[in-house]
């Protein structure tokens, strides 16, 4: 698949589930019970323990029909190692230019963190192929709102922090989607498959609609 086509199936849904354990069996448990829920589109965060071994067996054990990355990717290092281990993109929690080279020479895309427009700015002139927000809590959707007023070719993904109540919110301020964690995967079996069946569709009914064109 192209980066373009990449980029669209991870975030077609409009929920990116991040997935951080204490071990390794505690992060693909978890991400077990949420691709399970429906969800088509996790990172394995690399703070996790053995996080490219969790990678490379939900590669295994997903194929195509979903898209598993890597998220705290920091340097240029760990980045050919996540691609290498199968990641199908790259999230950092920070802007580092190697980590977006690195993923591209590669053909992965790459969704690097700001927290300013300029930093913003400056990720679309590196060619990011979206942009965390993080931490989004810090921030909220009005935010976003009024960046994208001035730079709504931005492609957005607030994360850390985002509760399911105010995901639709950041999705109506324009957010491409929203990157979540506890807040998606908390609760038994039953609890979360209820709550991404929910949230998926507030999501989607949150969508802006486009302006009617003018004839």
């Amino acid at each position: 698949m192209y980066r373009w086509e990449i980029t669209r199936a991870a975030l077609e849904q409009r929920v990116l589930a991040i997935v951080r354990g204490d071990s390794y069996e505690r992060a693909t448990s978890v991400s077990d019970t949420l691709l399970g829920a429906g969800i088509t589109s996790l990172e394995i965060s690399l703070t996790t323990p053995y996080a490219l071994d969790a990678v490379s067996m939900l590669r295994r054990e997903t194929g195509d029909d979903c898209v598993i990355g890597a998220g705290t990717v920091l340097d240029a290092s760990a980045a050919r190692m996540a691609v290498d281990a199968g990641a199908r993109f790259l999230v950092s929690p920070a802007l580092d230019p190697e980590v977006i080279r690195t993923g591209h020479r590669c053909g992965v895309p790459v969704f690097p963190g700001v927290a300013t427009p300029t930093e913003l700015v400056r990720a679309m002139e590196l060619g990011a192929d979206a942009v965390t927000l993080f931490p989004a809590a810090t921030f909220g959707p009005e935010w976003l709102r009024r960046v994208r007023a001035a730079l709504p070719q931005a492609a957005v993904l607030p994360t850390g922090g985002v509760s399911a109540a105010e995901a639709p919110d950041w999705i109506a301020a324009g957010a491409v989607a929203c990157g979540m964690g506890a807040a998606l995967a908390e609760g038994d079996r039953e609890t979360v498959t209820k709550r991404v069946s929910e949230l998926l569709q507030r999501l989607q009914e949150a969508v802006p609609t486009p302006p009617a064109r003018r004839r």
